[in-house]
């Protein structure tokens, strides 16, 4: 059903609004400077070729691939755009650090029989990045994972393909909310429990929700959600897997499952994933409208975090054992980080 042209109008007139608030405004200016320092094609979609007799392209993190299979291909195009991305990243915080005993260094692991690159990293100090995990399978994944400390209300990040052998792959990205707004609550309408069901809790989910829908889940992110999922051409909206997933989601996540694999898709994956960083790295950067004043909310950030962070775990584990059995265990462990670093104080 198409809205209305009131309605329309509106939409319209907050997009506008959202593009010029200061904070969208920073994130603008940052990425341009992002983009000098990481290279002018740091966040171009880069289209692989498929079945044209070309060897796969070897990227800075995944390396050793011994077929032209489709799934290599994508995974080393994802490969290779996710690298710049984390190197745009570092470009944009000096304050990243690798963090070489929790990472997978080349031929080290494997997963389901496939070479596994993991590259850790986290930032201390007032960017307060817990854990950045940069992962690559040859062939079946690539994902990358952000966890913030509690000096920030900036959202948690995660993007992640994985590719299937029926040639179809799944594609989900999400910005995880650091308050209760009560998502996990959400109707199939879309609405939400209101007082007649919850009592005055529900004014507080709401107002929650209202800051966080200013702060973040804005019109344009919203309209970048809707766009990608039509550009990927395909597939069926997942949901979540668990209860653990469930109630760590954002408002506006990307799950679609069994996308058909063509160099169109995969070129609007790549693109797409590289975009859903910006919007992370924009709000990391503004910490003047992002980072908590010391003390209670500080505090209250982390008592709110620990057990999500620990929520993640449990759903990544759930769906990595459920793809890749026991090497599953160890994989989930790897890409979710210590479970309680960089969760007091400054440091990370």
């Amino acid at each position: 059903q198409r809205a209305a042209p009131t309605e329309l109008n509106e939409r319209a007139a907050a997009k506008r609004a959202c593009r010029d608030t200061p904070a969208m405004k920073l994130r603008s200016s940052a990425l341009f400077v992002i983009a000098m320092a990481a290279g002018a094609g740091a966040f171009a979609p880069r289209q692989a070729p498929l079945h044209r007799g070309l060897s796969a392209r070897r990227s800075g993190v995944v390396v050793g691939y011994t077929t032209t299979s489709d799934a290599n291909v994508a995974v080393a195009s994802l490969a290779d755009s996710q690298a710049a991305t984390v190197a745009a990243i570092r470009a944009a915080i000096p304050e990243v650090t690798e963090k070489p005993e929790q990472s997978w260094a080349p031929g080290a692991e494997t997963v389901a029989g496939a070479p596994a690159v993991l590259q850790a990293f986290d930032a201390p100090g007032p960017p307060n990045v817990a854990w950045i995990s940069s992962l690559n399978i040859e062939g079946k994944h690539s994902s990358l994972t952000i966890l913030n400390g509690p000096l920030t209300d900036v959202p948690h990040f995660v993007s992640r393909c994985v590719l299937n052998d029926d040639k179809t792959f799944s594609f989900f990205v999400d910005w995880r909310p650091r308050a209760d707004g009560g998502y996990a609550m959400r109707k199939p309408d879309g609405s939400y429990p209101g007082p007649d069901e919850l009592g005055r809790e529900a004014f507080t989910y709401s107002g929650a929700r209202d800051n966080l829908g200013k702060k973040f889940y804005t019109p344009e992110l919203e309209a970048f959600c809707e766009a990608t999922i039509a550009s990927l051409g395909g597939g069926t909206v997942g949901g979540p897997t668990s209860e653990f997933d469930k109630e760590t989601r954002g408002p506006l996540a990307i799950d679609l499952v069994d996308v058909p694999l063509t160099e169109a898709s995969l070129a609007a994956a790549v693109e797409a994933r590289s975009k859903a960083a910006e919007f992370w790295l924009g709000w990391q950067l503004d910490l003047d409208a992002h980072a908590h004043r010391p003390g209670a909310p500080v505090n209250s950030q982390y008592v709110f975090d620990s057990p999500k962070k620990q929520a993640m775990y449990s759903s990544l584990l759930e769906v990595m054992k459920a793809k890749y059995g026991e090497d599953g265990i160890k994989l989930a462990a790897a890409d979710s980080g210590p479970l309680d670093e960089g969760y007091v104080g400054g440091g990370s």
